[in-house]
């Protein structure tokens, strides 16, 4: 009897081992685009001349190759209230710079990209920023009572209709906090936004401790830039959650002015920026 169930065992570990196939799932690759990053934020207080714009190539989801840059385009923006053209120069790494730019609030400007003989563009308007008002800690305002968390406070301008980009930076992680404002219920108030981090061993978050230090971040932007963030925080917040919606294509304000099945990744966004570092004590 204990040999039928050894010979039965050996059988059974026969049928496990060669039952085992390689599946290999083709998965369909997008072709590659152009990526505009070009974020011109002017900060308060500075002539804001000196700007960065950034082109590159997409890549394949799974590959692990970087975003491949791209040189040899043709890069302006244009003022187009004044007519002023700024001209960005090529430094060869993907880069475009120029120390030329002039911002003006209120002035709509717009970005013209020549690569491989198709033109890029995208049209943005130059909103203000109020200023931060106070950057403190407390243990206050978050979900746990126990853990400090930083608060931003700023005055937002009565009557008028604004968009706010916030970005805390914590220089212990690789991913910035996020948060898109639209100041309907904060209109004409002093508004606090709080950035807080729960410990979690499975993703590797620490909370806050005395000594880290967190750049802040605070944009005036366009109601189209604040449409574009909220998506993608939304996404970005949502994934992995397998009862979130399902992800769509995020569409910048950049097109392609020959071919519109080519348009590129990205987004050209112009905005008044104030900034500040905060150091837990």
């Amino acid at each position: 009897m204990k040999r039928y169930y050894k010979i039965l065992t050996f059988i059974l570990l026969i049928a496990a081992t060669s039952c085992t196939d390689v599946v290999e799932v083709d998965v369909p690759e997008a072709p590659s685009r152009l990526t505009i990053e070009a974020s011109l934020d002017w900060e308060k207080g500075t002539t804001g001349n000196n700007q960065t714009i950034l082109l590159s190539t997409s890549t394949p989801f799974y590959d692990n190759l970087s975003p491949a840059p791209v040189t040899g385009a043709v890069v302006r923006v244009t003022n187009n209230n004044s007519g002023a053209v700024f001209n960005f120069q090529d430094q060869n790494d993907g880069r475009y710079t120029t120390n030329t730019f002039i911002p003006v609030l209120g002035n709509s400007y717009t970005l013209n990209v020549t690569y491989n003989g198709e033109r890029y563009t995208g049209t943005e308007t130059l909103f203000s920023v109020t200023d931060i008002s106070s950057i403190t800690q407390s243990k206050e305002d978050g979900e746990d009572d126990e853990v400090l968390e930083v608060n931003v406070s700023f005055e937002d301008p009565e009557g008028v209709e604004n968009y706010y980009f916030l970005r805390f930076q914590s220089r212990n992680d690789r991913l910035p906090e996020l948060f898109d404002i639209k100041d309907e219920f904060i209109d004409g108030n002093e508004a606090t936004f709080y950035y807080e981090k729960i410990e979690d061993e499975e993703d590797n978050i620490k909370e806050f401790e005395p000594g880290d230090i967190v750049d802040i971040k605070l944009l005036g932007i366009s109601e189209d830039y604040y449409n574009y963030m909220q998506l993608l925080i939304e996404q970005f917040e949502s994934a992995g959650n397998p009862f979130s919606a399902t992800p769509v294509p995020l569409v910048g304000n950049c097109i392609n002015e020959d071919d519109a099945n080519n348009a590129p990744y990205g987004y050209f966004r112009v905005t008044q920026m104030v900034q500040d570092t905060f150091t837990f004590e």
